[in-house]
Order: structure tokens, then C-alpha cells, then sequence
């Protein structure tokens, strides 16, 4: 994308700093469209796409936000060489943690090591195309000039950012939200970016979970319902939903749903920093193995502290019309009739799910991203947020598809009581039960409704969550 810029606007020179000067001025012309000593974000837009560096709306705020010192909309020359300078003081830093052996250029196998610190696995070819997208003059390795013409738009500051593409997206909520968490750079934490872009993921959470909440609804119901002898399918579940409790019934216990995700995300973002403190190594760092046992642990002490909500939830969207006003009267008609234990009922295999769910979900998140990068991506190794949405709804299904018979099993725990004449089986027993009475089959009641809602939630989520972070001025 840079390529360009090595000859026609940023030309080398024997002296750096004498040059540089007339580097940032010949481009400070190219941008300054209506020539009056002044780039606003209008002409900041259009005169790099007219250089051929479309950079979006995010990258050129961040940009703006940064340089535009005196805050009057409008970058000077002044400003406009100073966000340069100051910029290119980070991208030698940058360059130089990835030069492992300080010869004045990165290489392939320095990209490899240097991504493995961070905690990513990448091939030696994978690291290759990273370099290619770089790499002016051909020789396969990248030179400090190669490196600062290509990110000298890249509102990026270290190299954390500049491959933050390759991490997983908090974007996805299926309404199973056993994942890793996401991460965030130091910067977003001090700026505050953190909180709105979970505040934005729990509100794409709550309206994705709100419309799929009758197919979640009409899962839970075959889990616990349906067997040989009461075959309930998709079209018979909802009509006897329906008939039993009206419309407003297929949204029964959504409320408990759309609650817990504040708690629950809170939780898991805090335990997971305090998880990652603890397996980290001297220098600070986290490979991929601590990650995952970071995240599973995170997930795993998110769900212990509103798993009662859970309950909750199965115990509405399986009771009758009437049979509670609401989430505190059936916690009361609980506590009275079972005890405090109750409120723990299905805790085991819902524990147990966590490490099946999170560790295909990553794997399958990875080598779906890996495939599609050895085989499509040529010019940047960058895949795209619809690659990684894609790659991200197959990898939760997978993961979903393996935790499933837990989840079951969970949910029957969870509603035993409500079930007239069934006796009070552990796990080991509902499962011998289930096999025994139901085949293996029997462990996947209600997966029809569960993947029916998977493409739906996905997309309304992330729809909802790009508009939340454009709202809340999320760059």
C-alpha cells in the first residue's frame, strides 16, 4: 500500500534528518488540497485516497486526535511534522524489538520469534507474506525506510497493536459466553477505551440474545422435554410454547439472560488480568498455553459467581404460565423449597464445558484463520473482519458441538425439580440415564434451535456492536 511513497513522496536521502524536513513538506502539499497551510479530516481523507492509502475513518480520527495539538480541528505544518516525527520515534522502537540481531533488517524468522513472545503462533510462510506486504524492493527482508514508509499512516504505536488483527474478537455473542477474553493494550486502558468497548459488547450481547431468545428458549425446552416417547421438534416446540403462554412466552427467562452478561463480562475481564499476572513470566510476557489457562480460569470464576442466574434462567423458560412472577419470585419459591444448594444444581458439568468449549473454539479459530491466510492472503497478511467474523461463528459452533452433551446435561440438572415424578440424578447418572433410554442422540436434544440461532446472533451482534462503538467514539 506504502510502496509507492519510497519514490514519489518520501524519497531517501544521504542525510535523514536534513531530508526529513522535505519529505514531510512534499507530503503536507499532496494532502493541503485547498492549499491554505491547514489539513483538516476532510482533505486528510481525500488527499490519501487519492495517494492510494485509504487508511478509514477510525485510523484517521486517532490520527487527527493525536496531532492536532492546539485542538482547532485542523492540523498545520507544525503539528502535521511533529505527529510524524514523534510517530516515527515509536515505529523505530518498534523495528527494532522485531531486528532480533540488530543487522538493520527485519527477516522472516525474526517476525516468527518475536510473534511467539507475544503469545501468537505463525509459520515461517505465514511470517513471509507479512513481509511481502511490506517489502519495497523485493528482497524479502524489510529495512528501517521499507518499515517507516509502510506505518508512517499506521496509527499504530507498538507491535502489539500492529498485529492486534490477529486476535479474537469480543464481537461474537451466541449467548454462550464461555470464551477467552479479549485483551487491551495499556493504551485503551488509560484512555478508557476498554470499558466502551465492553459496555459495546454487552449491549450487542443483550439485543443478539433478546432476538434469538424464542430459539434459545425453544432449546432449553427439548433439552429438558423432548425424548422417544415426547418427540418435539422445532415447529411443534414453538406452537406448544405459544399455545401454553402466548407470544410474549418464547421470551420467557430472556430477562435473567440479558442481566447476567454486565456481571458476567466484569468478572471475567477482571479475573482474567489477575490469571494472566500469575502465569506471566520476568519480563511481563504470556505465551499461548498461560493464555488459555488464563482464560479458562477467568471463565471458569465468571460462571461460578452468577451461576445461580443460570439456574434461574432454565427454571423460567421451562416453568408454566403463572407459575413465577418473576426472577426474585422463583429465586424466593427456590430457596424455600430446595435450599441454597439448588442454586449450584448442574455446577459440574457446566464447569467441565468450559475447557472443551474454549480449547476447539480457539483451535478451530486459528487454523481456520491460519488456511485462510496460506491460501488467500497475498498482499497483506491482514484477513479482514468478515474472514475473522466467519472464522470466529464456525469456531464457536464447533466449540458449542462438543460441550454440547455437558450443556445438556446441566440443563436437566438444573430443571429436575420442576419435572413431576423424575428422580434427582447426579451427572454420571442422567448421562448413563440418557444413553441408555435415548442413545448417543440423546445428549444432543434441542442442537436444531441452538445452531438455528448461531447466525442470526452473530450477526445482529456485531452489527449492533459497530454501531455502539461509533456512538461511543471507539476508534
Amino acid at each position: 500500500m506504502f510502496r509507492f511513497l519510497r519514490g514519489l513522496v518520501l524519497p531517501e536521502a544521504a542525510c535523514e534528518e536534513a531530508n526529513n524536513s522535505s519529505r514531510y513538506e512534499n507530503l503536507f502539499k499532496k494532502l493541503d488540497l485547498n492549499e491554505d497551510g491547514r489539513v483538516d479530516i476532510a482533505e486528510l481523507h481525500a488527499g490519501l485516497k487519492a495517494l492510494g492509502i485509504p487508511l478509514g475513518k477510525d485510523a484517521e480520527e486517532k490520527i487527527f486526535k493525536t496531532g492536532d495539538s492546539n485542538k482547532d480541528g485542523q492540523l498545520d505544518f507544525e503539528e502535521f511534522m511533529q505527529y510524524l516525527k514523534d510517530h516515527e520515534k515509536k515505529m523505530k522502537l518498534a523495528f527494532k524489538s522485531l531486528d532480533k540481531n540488530s543487522d538493520g533488517k527485519i527477516e522472516a524468522s525474526e517476525i516468527v520469534q518475536s510473534l511467539k513472545i507475544l503469545g501468537i503462533n505463525i509459520s515461517e510462510q505465514q511470517a513471509e507474506k507479512i513481509l511481502k506486504s511490506i517489502d519495497a524492493d523485493g528482497t524479502m527482508s524489510v529495512d528501517w525506510n521499507e518499515w517507516r514508509d509502510h506505518f508512517l499512516f499506521n496509527p499504530a504505536t507498538d507491535i502489539e497493536e500492529i498485529i492486534r488483527y490477529w486476535k479474537h474478537s469480543t464481537v461474537l455473542d451466541i449467548g454462550d459466553s464461555l470464551t477467552i477474553p479479549d485483551e487491551f493494550t495499556e493504551e485503551e486502558k488509560k484512555s478508557g477505551q476498554w470499558w466502551r468497548q465492553l459496555l459495546s459488547g454487552g449491549v450487542a450481547g443483550a439485543v443478539s440474545r433478546t432476538g434469538t431468545a424464542p430459539l434459545d428458549r425453544l432449546k432449553v425446552m427439548m433439552q429438558v422435554h423432548s425424548s422417544k416417547s415426547n418427540k418435539m421438534n422445532i415447529s411443534s416446540g414453538l406452537k406448544q410454547m405459544v399455545k401454553e403462554g402466548g407470544i410474549r412466552s418464547l421470551w420467557r427467562g430472556n430477562g435473567v439472560n440479558v442481566i447476567k452478561i454486565a456481571p458476567e463480562t466484569a468478572i471475567k475481564f477482571w479475573a482474567y488480568e489477575q490469571y494472566k499476572k500469575i502465569f506471566a513470566n520476568e519480563d511481563g510476557k504470556i505465551g499461548t498455553v498461560e493464555r488459555f489457562v488464563s482464560g479458562s480460569l477467568a471463565g471458569a470464576t465468571a460462571q461460578t459467581s452468577i451461576y445461580p442466574m443460570e439456574v434461574l434462567k432454565t427454571r423460567l423458560a421451562v416453568g408454566k404460565t403463572g407459575q413465577y412472577s418473576g426472577m426474585f419470585d422463583c429465586a424466593k419459591k427456590i430457596l424455600k423449597r430446595e435450599g441454597l444448594k439448588a442454586f449450584y444444581k448442574g455446577y459440574v458439568p457446566n464447569i467441565l464445558g468450559i475447557i472443551p468449549y474454549a480449547g476447539i473454539d480457539l483451535a478451530v479459530y486459528e487454523a481456520l484463520k491460519t488456511a485462510w491466510l496460506d491460501r488467500y492472503a497475498s498482499d497483506s497478511a491482514n484477513p479482514g473482519v468478515f474472514v475473522l467474523l466467519g472464522c470466529g461463528t464456525v469456531s464457536s459452533t464447533c466449540g458449542q458441538l462438543a460441550s454440547y452433551p455437558l450443556a445438556l446435561i446441566r440443563t436437566r440438572m438444573q430443571a429436575q425439580a420442576l419435572l413431576e415424578g423424575a428422580p434427582q440424578l447426579n451427572m454420571v447418572g442422567l448421562f448413563q440415564r440418557i444413553i441408555a433410554n435415548e442413545g448417543i442422540l440423546g445428549l444432543y436434544r434441542g442442537i436444531g434451535p441452538n445452531f438455528m440461532k448461531v447466525l442470526p446472533a452473530v450477526s445482529i451482534s456485531y452489527v449492533v456492536y459497530e454501531k455502539m462503538k461509533q456512538n461511543l467514539g471507539i476508534a
